[in-house]
């Protein structure tokens, strides 16, 4: 083969690999994760081999009842994760402060508490982002775990979220205290079939407030070490 016609096959091949690594650059831009079973990159609960349970509070109101829930973690010895949505944190800021102050972790839920499924990528970013720089300003706490508001959530969020240093977090539980104001109610999906790595939603509420010493104290007889959501997943 000529030098010539050497030289155009390196030349076209090296076109065609650059061609190709633009096309994959486009496709799979820079920040963002290849699609998937995104489930697999979000947290439902842990593999249980720490024997630990977490109840995680998310909080949009209901701050009249949280020293209620500090006094029963505290009797317990035991610490909790609060998922805090920045618009009630920016109203509540002594309530969030206490959260810290008091032991317990930090976790963020977006400002305005959107079905985050239904938003862009940009969108996404910002409802994680603006709830974190506040609670960041407010508590000197860089928060790494993001509770979506409603359980909703799309690849965009879950790429945003990583985007920005957290780890999305779903549960194994749910209490649905917000809607069933009954306290035998709450403490039975609380503990029913309960067992290590579970991760437990609750929100404050005056029923959950008055089951949750019961809850603790089930967890407690039945050799479940209640902890932060980071310590059940083993961060």
């Amino acid at each position: 083969m000529e030098k010539s016609s050497k030289i155009a096959v390196f030349t076209n091949a090296v076109l065609l690999f650059l061609v190709a690594a633009v096309g994959v650059i486009c496709f799979f831009p820079f920040g963002a994760s290849p699609a998937g079973n995104i489930s697999d990159r979000v947290y439902y609960g842990g593999s249980g081999e720490n024997g630990r349970v977490s109840l995680m509070f998310n909080v949009y109101g209901g701050e009249e009842y949280l020293p209620q829930i500090f006094d029963a973690l505290d009797g317990f010895e035991v610490k909790a994760t609060f998922f805090v949505g920045g618009c009630w944190a920016d109203d509540h800021t002594e309530s969030v402060r206490e959260i810290v102050s008091r032991g317990h972790e930090l976790g963020n839920h977006g400002y305005f508490h959107k079905d985050q499924d239904k938003l862009s990528l940009a969108a996404n970013r910002q409802e994680i982002s603006l709830c974190g720089d506040l609670v960041r300003s407010l508590t000197g706490v860089t928060m790494t775990l993001f509770a979506p508001p409603s359980g909703a959530y799309s690849e965009n969020t879950v790429n945003a979220a990583e985007a920005l240093g957290y780890k999305v977090i779903m549960w194994s539980k749910d209490t649905i205290d917000w809607r069933d104001h009954d306290v035998s109610v709450i403490y039975r999906r609380a503990t029913e079939d309960a067992e290590a790595g579970d991760l437990v939603l609750m929100h404050p509420t005056k029923e959950t407030a008055e089951a949750l010493p019961s809850v603790l104290a089930y967890y407690k007889e039945q050799g479940l070490l209640q902890s932060t959501v980071s310590a059940t997943l083993g961060f």
